[in-house]
């Protein structure tokens, strides 16, 4: 056995130092075929039983790059299956060990800063996407600042003035937007959510001068950001792909356009008073005395519109796919819109939001099925060992969570495939009896062995959940109230999913169709 171990790292050794692309197609054939036949006897005599065991791949490097790509859950499901809970599979490279089911969930989301590190696992992603000195380029403390700087966009008193002007933006998109002219037609919802979030977001997190800045081209440059959430990405931010270029313009794009409103507001030009969130961010600074730049600030603003547009432009298209293939939910949010707001259906309250407890199952459903984020990752930074494994997870490795996962496992949701919003009545409560602690933005829930974490747990917990319910909340019941959709003649079920990015979409264009309710005011 040592011997052929020997020989195979022999002979790796001679391949990496030959010119094969000087000596012609045979050779870098014969190099091909080589590579896997080494790679495929490494993993066949060499295990390693203190480690987890690795997803049997043909070709180095590449892994199983291609099948967690196609379909994340799939490649999971198959391989808790074949392997368990806990695993390792090759992603570009990189040792990614996976841990599955409440357990797996809570060994990421719950490990020590010094143990688990974010930053290093998502900075090649994030940065060229945000800009720098920001969220995860920059060390954890300043991060953990920033989102306390958030926070003040994030405050009961804040959600009560967002309802009405989210409302407002709402159906202010019914009344311009060419897809909802006349009494009933059709909307590609994968065109028209990002624009309507994307509005309602920077109207309410970001102020007025911001929302006004903002038309539907923005909405496609957000995309074009989104799309720097690939795999591919996760290793080479900097390969010249076409959609790396598009993120690179749509980031300096938006990045110039926050920059342009603080150099006016610097200069006096800008007479506008609203107190809104970058006045908040120039007017900070960090507990070293350091004041963020006109340029983080900016970073920060991008950040920030992201993570309030992405969640629920996710989660409301695929709420809407669901309501228009189940109608009996729409009927059931209809009648809770009269039953809690009268049949004249008045305005909608930040108050109220709580008394809509249909709408808050649908949301909670939603983010079941189809969670935003199908993989959390984090770089391990000392070697770790797995709680009731004889595994340690070396320093070497990252690892990887996937609450979706057990989110659709039948071992903790009867019918888990089955979208079915009813199965939370009862269960409205759990969170809020759940232990809290502050990380250093205000308190969370630590809870993290649980088998749904729509919006992650821990230290890294997403800080805009309440604004997100918040928002969605307000959008579902806007719509609710104004339209009835059905899904395009023939078409019996929601589309697939889309992993092209990290973010999980439905399958463009999306349709669906949509007719006014007898007596809509719009």
């Amino acid at each position: 056995m040592g011997l052929l171990s020997g020989l195979l790292d022999q002979a790796s050794v001679y391949l990496e130092g030959q010119n094969l692309w000087v000596v012609g197609p045979a050779a870098f054939g014969a190099f091909v075929v080589l590579s896997v036949v080494i790679n495929v006897l490494n993993q066949l005599l060499f295990k390693d039983p203190n480690q987890p065991p690795v997803v049997f791949h043909w070709f180095p490097f590449l892994g199983s790059t291609v099948v967690y790509g196609m379909e994340p859950y799939k490649f999971f499901n198959k391989c808790q299956e074949q392997y368990g809970d806990v695993f390792t599979f090759i992603l570009l490279g990189r040792k990614m060990t996976v841990t599955l089911g409440p357990k797996g969930n809570e060994f990421v989301f719950n490990g020590k800063h010094a143990d688990l590190c974010a930053e290093e696992a998502y900075t090649h992603l994030t940065t060229p996407v945000f800009g720098s000195g920001v969220v995860y380029d920059c060390p954890n403390h300043m991060l953990m600042e920033q989102k306390k700087f958030m926070k003040f966009g994030l405050t009961t008193e804040t959600f009560k003035a967002y309802v009405p002007l989210i409302k407002d933006e709402v159906v202010n998109y019914f009344q311009t937007s060419p897809f909802f002219s006349g009494q009933s037609g059709k909307v590609p919802l994968s065109t028209a959510i990002p624009q309507l979030t994307l509005f309602t977001a920077s109207r309410s997190l970001q102020g007025r001068e911001v929302r006004e800045a903002l038309t539907t081209t923005h909405a496609a440059l957000f995309h074009d950001l989104d799309m720097g959430f690939t795999p591919v990405n996760f290793m080479f931010p900097w390969l010249p792909l076409p959609h790396n270029a598009k993120r690179d313009k749509a980031q300096k794009a938006m990045a110039k356009l926050y920059l342009d409103i603080i150099s006016r507001r610097k200069s006096g030009e800008d007479s506008k008073k609203e107190i809104d969130m970058i006045w908040n961010l120039m007017n900070r600074s960090y507990k070293s005395g350091e004041t963020l730049s006109d340029l983080h600030i900016a970073h920060c603003m991008i950040a920030l519109l992201m993570a309030g547009q992405h969640t629920s432009m996710a989660t409301t298209t695929w709420t809407l796919l669901h309501l228009a293939a189940k109608p009996e939910i729409q009927k059931a949010l209809y009648d809770e819109q009269v039953k809690v707001f009268g049949k004249d259906l008045a305005p909608l309250t930040y108050e109220k939001l709580s008394e809509l407890q249909m709408v808050n199952n649908v949301v909670k459903e939603i983010l079941r099925v189809h969670p935003p984020l199908h993989s959390i990752m984090r770089k391990v930074k000392s070697p770790l060992h797995v709680p009731d494994t004889n595994f340690v997870i070396p320093s070497s490795h990252f690892v990887m969570a996937a609450p979706g996962v057990s989110a659709m496992d039948e071992k903790y949701f009867k019918n888990a495939k089955e979208f079915d919003p009813f199965r939370w009545v009862g269960h409205e409560a759990d969170e809020d009896n759940a232990e809290k602690f502050d990380f250093g933005f205000g308190l969370v829930s630590k809870g993290t062995a649980s088998p749904y974490l729509p919006f992650g747990a821990g230290r890294h917990r997403c800080i805009g959940e309440q604004f997100a319910n918040v928002q969605l909340g307000t959008i579902i019941s806007t719509l609710v109230r104004e339209f009835e959709f059905s899904l395009p003649p023939g078409q019996k079920d929601v589309p697939l999913v889309d992993y092209n990015s990290m973010v999980a979409l439905a399958m463009a264009p999306a349709m669906v169709h949509w007719k006014r309710r007898p007596g809509s005011n719009h």
